[in-house]
């Protein structure tokens, strides 16, 4: 009956930790020498003594809870977690940074390069973290000769030459990666359990309308996502969210008016309908010398 959860009303009295803060205490933050002193004051202001507790009269399902985390606790006592948390990192660790583009400026220029002088500045920075030296943590200190440090960015602006050489240097390996296709797009509509498509059936279901996506519309979603990054700009995979919120406009406003347990299909003709102004105004400024 107890592991059927028929007995969760009943109380039961328990010895619960009191956990009351000490008024002594102070937050360290991410000092790790605060941090330590923090921790070597409360161990000598407690005398050496066990954590005090107090009876409690709880229910068996709140008490159920508190006894697990008393055990776990009790299990994890004389593990040095911080100690193994540092040495994972240190050995298996992996850093990504993204956007590294941001901090990339033009050195075709000099009034651009001395805009951007702080970014040059982020670069050099980044220097030591990715050539291998030891950082001061809360957790104590972490060496990343070992830690692999990964980097992306798209570059549009600016060429993966205008980085720094030292830091092109500390990053060696380079891969450059294809633009989303329209098969890329179609199986990123339909393969994600919370798809674009499912999310928005989801969405229209909520008013008591069935919404339906034909294959073929889905199809089309794609296509005109995939021209649009061709013609206007690519943003890849953001461009689906633009293109769903531009078909679904209208039904998305007058599901709310519609009578319960009504079918609505999205087709091919609707989605080509829908964007056919979209795909129209299409950005010629960059075929213009």
């Amino acid at each position: 009956m107890l592991q059927q959860g028929l007995l969760d009303d009943q109380e039961i009295e328990i010895d619960v930790p009191n956990r009351e803060k000490n008024p002594n205490e102070y937050d360290a933050g991410n000092n790790p020498q605060a941090a330590m002193m923090a921790d070597i004051m409360q161990k000598l202001t407690s005398g050496g003594k066990k954590q005090s507790s107090e009876r409690k009269k709880l229910p068996i399902s709140e008490a159920r809870e508190i006894i697990m985390e008393m055990e776990l606790e009790r299990l994890v006592e004389n593990v040095d977690l911080r100690k193994s948390a540092v040495t994972a990192v240190e050995q298996t660790g992996i850093v990504f940074i993204d956007e590294i583009d941001k901090i990339c400026s033009s050195r075709e220029g000099f009034s651009s390069r001395s805009a951007d002088a702080s970014a040059e500045g982020v670069q050099r920075d980044l220097l030591p973290l990715v050539e291998g030296t030891t950082i001061n943590t809360k957790h104590g200190n972490i060496n990343t000769d070992y830690i692999l440090f990964i980097a992306s960015g798209s570059f549009h602006s600016v060429k993966v030459s205008d980085m720094l050489p030292e830091l092109q240097g500390r990053l060696p390996i380079r891969v450059e990666l294809a633009g989303l296709t329209e098969d890329d797009l179609y199986r990123i509509l339909t393969e994600p359990v919370a798809n674009l498509v499912h999310q928005q059936v989801e969405l229209i279901g909520a008013e008591g309308v069935k919404l339906e996506f034909e294959d073929d519309a889905v199809r089309e979603i794609a296509r005109m996502a995939a021209q649009l990054n061709k013609t206007v700009e690519n943003i890849g995979a953001r461009r689906l969210h633009t293109v769903m919120e531009r078909i679904m406009e209208n039904i998305s406003f007058e599901a709310a008016e519609m009578e319960e347990d009504v079918v609505m299909t999205v087709t091919k003709e609707l989605v080509a309908e829908r964007l056919k102004d979209v795909t129209m105004k299409a950005d010629v400024s960059r075929y213009i010398l």
